[in-house]
C-alpha cells in the first residue's frame, strides 16, 4: 500500500514556511526513495482519523 502524505497525521501546515511539512526526519535512504517516488511506503505513516476517539467512546 502506497502511503498518501495528505492523510498522514505527521503532515502538518507550518505557519513559518506557509506550506505543509512532514514532522518525521527521514534518513538519507528513506528520503531518496521518497523523492524518486518508486512505490515508497512510509514506515511512519499514520492515518489522520480525527473520529477515532469518538468511535472508541461509544
Amino acid at each position: 500500500m502506497k502511503s498518501n502524505c495528505d492523510t498522514c497525521v505527521n503532515y502538518v501546515f507550518d505557519d513559518d514556511y506557509e506550506c505543509y511539512i512532514c514532522l518525521v526526519n527521514l534518513d538519507e535512504d528513506e528520503m531518496g526513495r521518497f523523492i524518486r517516488g518508486t512505490n515508497y511506503e512510509c514506515p511512519y505513516y499514520q492515518l489522520d482519523d480525527e473520529y477515532a476517539i469518538v468511535r472508541k467512546q461509544n
